[in-house]
């Protein structure tokens, strides 16, 4: 492709960005910058533009930039996704919108305090609990087995579907739907003996009982784990009083 296509099919972008820096701003405010911007240039990319070539104060966090570390979480265009994810020519209009997720103290700019969030993580237990003697091999199991939690293995623990989640934005002591799908990948997981012990912990009006059914975790998380599902089947679970159960019927509708 000639250089003169490519230039043609570059975009004008008005990047409207939240900007809040604790040690100059009373309140938060939103400053604007234009850029031109390739079709498939990621949202990180425009930003990335942005600090480095128009406001070296522009904070945020990233990494990896292809989508694993979760570090680059922010509210585009009003909705929650990985900056490293969305492609400009993805991006509706010429105004890309971005703020900080909800739900946590904003630091600076689009990096939030991620500590509350990961305290809720950690309180559910996520690891492998099994005080049984150590086998000579690994800890088998089936492949049926690995399958009835392989969906919450996929938490990369970005807070997109916590910080989508209205409860969690009026009730911070909601353990929110990521600390919940990472029990869940325990809890069904049948080499480990901790179960009950993350359903007593669940079994709390701040645990599973806040959530609200309102889908907004399934949509916004990146790695497409069907969210609502998983929470509702540790309500199941502390419902019926057993782990032993078939799927649950929103899969159909999640599905």
């Amino acid at each position: 492709m000639s250089t003169a296509a490519l230039a043609s099919d570059m975009r004008t972008l008005k990047v409207k960005i939240k900007r809040y820096n604790p040690e100059l701003d009373e309140a938060p405010h939103w400053e604007e910058y234009t850029t031109e911007a390739d079709p498939l240039d990621r949202v990180l990319d425009v930003i990335q533009k942005v600090k480095w070539y128009q406001d070296e104060t522009l904070a945020l966090r990233r990494s990896c930039a292809h989508g694993v570390c979760g570090s680059d979480a922010m509210r585009i265009n009003g909705v929650n996704a990985l900056a490293c994810k969305i492609l400009v020519r993805n991006v509706k209009g010429d105004t890309l919108t971005l703020e900080p997720i909800l739900g946590l103290p904003v630091i600076k700019d689009l990096i939030v305090d991620m500590k509350p969030f990961f305290d809720h993580y950690k309180s559910v237990m996520p690891f492998l609990i099994n005080d049984e003697p150590a086998p000579t091999t690994e800890r088998l199991q089936s492949p049926a087995d690995r399958a009835r939690f392989d969906e919450t293995t996929k938490c990369i623990l970005c807070a997109c579907c916590t910080t989508a989640c209205p409860p969690f934005w009026s009730d911070n002591k909601y353990v929110g739907p990521a600390a919940i799908v990472n029990a869940h990948r325990f809890i069904f997981d049948s080499r480990d003996r901790g179960a009950q012990e993350r359903l007593d912990i669940l079994n709390d009006a701040e645990g599973v009982w806040r959530c609200r059914t309102v889908f907004n975790c399934t949509s916004a998380c990146p790695r497409d784990i069907k969210v609502t599902q998983a929470i509702s089947e540790v309500k199941r679970a502390l419902l019926g009083g057993s782990i032993e159960m078939d799927r649950d019927p929103l899969q159909i509708i999640e599905a």
